[in-house]
């Protein structure tokens, strides 16, 4: 499943990247331009503008204004799975590849390749991904989307 995210939901894009999902955010385009992409990528267009939901062949309009909220009901409408979460460049798009160690010297602060063993890199922007602090916190957040048992807080901040 490939999404589109209109210019009103940069920070869901950014999300269900972090899920794992092939999520193009362009930015501000015309309607036109938007379905356009869509059908010619394969794309689930997902938008808030009612009108233009109503005319785009394959596409989810959006009904809240709150990220986690936004989140459950793409999760809810097409099932999303987390299996593959943290797979992709947050800013990019682009899946993450292994990284030497070794290669990493020099890119990253110094306590954190002493204290880390894996690291990944973006092949389009070169950034590079390790799982600090950060991480377990990532995980919970993307585990408990659409979990209506998961305790407060544990849905995406707003990042």
């Amino acid at each position: 499943m490939k999404f589109l995210c209109d210019h009103m939901l940069g920070t869901l894009a950014k999300w269900l990247r972090f899920l794992g999902y092939d999520t193009a955010y362009p930015g501000p385009l015309e309607d036109a331009a938007l379905m356009e992409t869509c059908a010619r990528e394969g794309r689930v267009l997902l938008t808030r503008d009612k009108e233009l939901a109503s005319r785009a062949p394959n596409a989810l309009r959006i009904q809240s204004e709150i990220l986690e909220k936004q989140m459950e009901e793409v999760t809810k409408a097409f099932g999303l799975r987390t299996d593959r979460a943290l797979s992709l460049c947050s800013l990019c798009n682009v899946r993450i590849v292994p990284l030497p160690r070794e290669e990493a010297r020099g890119q990253v602060p110094e306590g954190v390749f002493a204290r880390q063993t894996e690291f990944w890199r973006c092949p389009s922007c070169h950034r590079v991904y390790w799982k600090g602090s950060h991480y377990d916190a990532m995980r919970r957040q993307i585990e408990s989307l659409g979990n209506p048992n998961a305790p407060d807080g544990a849905a995406p901040p707003k990042a």
